[in-house]
């Protein structure tokens, strides 16, 4: 039996996942695809590894081979524009997750009253639908006042400025746990859909393994869709296996509040089109003839999926018994037929009898 074991673990090919952030429900999907063994019965022992939160930079560590793969934000489509061979896989997340936060007692309500007002730090790349969103209401973002301090949730609940840019599961439920009403402005609001949390790799990684590349691929949608439906489940998953210093209720307003940007109806989990990343780089004004050039090898175009081919023997099983059932269904119709001309011809012979 140990033998077995041995011979079966040596089979899992060993595979990294580098989170962009600390473990919580924002992974949900690749934890569930590890806990419930879709990952090993792909043929992949995978590792996932938490970001640093003072160096959220997972496309680097992709590049340098410190990890398979990796989970970043749209802004993956610059750094692919910048010569970087970085190939999104998949968008988990298909509005932005990032906003401006405002107290409730603020008059800041749309993005055109951002005018005159003081604003935390503006991260270009992870969230620049942030400041599309205000340049398209007319803001001149580079007259805004920044705020750069060292302790922006305190200096935000003390009244220093007046918006801070957040991820919507994080930042707005501490103010609540503080006891401070906020509310969020967000791009999605205002027709800004940009990809979030792009699952992604290299076009190093995807020529030498392109069928890992694949397996991993499908194991962690397969995960996100379990998560999904059993969010309970996951919930009690990243607890107990994850990160335990999370509480129940902050994991359950997490998953309360990402479920409308990951799940939508009639949009597969993980889903992305050439189209909607072309409209995103027309938002970030990237130049044209540049993305066009980049998109066809930035977005990964999957493999064909084994699940279907069950399903085409079976269209090609019913083909076949469709054939084969047509003579006899022609033969039984002409049988009718003829057993009605025949009894037509006996009462004509009898009439005429008569």
């Amino acid at each position: 039996m140990s033998l077995l074991l041995g011979g079966f673990s040596h089979a899992q090919e060993h595979v990294v996942l580098q989170l962009k952030w600390e473990h919580q429900f924002q992974f949900a999907g690749y934890y569930m695809a590890k806990e419930k063994g879709f990952y090993e019965q792909a043929g992949l022992d995978v590792t996932l590894v938490p970001g640093d939160p003072n160096n959220p930079d997972t496309q680097f560590k992709v590049l340098a081979g410190q990890a398979h793969f990796g989970v970043t934000h749209s802004g993956i489509l610059q750094a692919r524009m910048q010569g970087k061979p970085l190939v999104a896989l998949a968008a988990i997340l298909q509005s932005s997750p990032y906003c401006w936060m405002v107290k409730e007692s603020s008059n800041i309500y749309t993005p055109a009253d951002f005018t005159n007002k003081r604003i935390s730090y503006l991260g270009k790349a992870e969230n620049a639908e942030l400041i599309v969103m205000l340049q398209q209401a007319g803001v001149n973002v580079t007259k805004l006042p920044l705020y750069s301090g060292l302790y922006p949730l305190r200096d935000f609940q003390n009244g220093l400025f007046d918006a801070l840019q957040v991820y919507i599961t994080n930042e707005p439920f501490q103010m609540r746990q503080a006891g401070i009403a906020t509310r969020q402005i967000c791009p999605k609001q205002y027709g800004i859909n940009v990809y979030g949390d792009i699952l992604f790799t290299s076009e190093n990684v995807i020529k030498q393994k392109p069928q890992m590349v694949e397996k991993f691929r499908q194991a962690s949608l397969k995960g996100w869709r379990y998560a999904m439906l059993n969010m309970n489940e996951s919930i009690d998953v990243i607890r107990r296996q994850y990160n335990p210093n999370k509480s129940k209720t902050q994991l359950a307003y997490e998953a309360d509040t990402m479920r409308p940007f990951i799940a939508q109806a009639g949009i597969p989990i993980g889903s992305m089109s050439e189209i909607r990343w072309q409209w995103i780089a027309q938002l970030y004004n990237y130049e044209p003839q540049k993305y066009q050039n980049e998109l066809d090898e930035f977005v990964y175009h999957p493999q064909t999926d084994e699940e279907p081919y069950p399903w085409s023997w079976m269209l090609v099983a019913a083909s076949l018994l469709t054939v084969l059932c047509i003579p006899l269904y022609l033969h039984l119709i002409f049988s009718r037929q003829q057993q009605y001309r025949i009894l037509q011809a006996t009462q004509e012979e009898k009439k005429e009898v008569e």
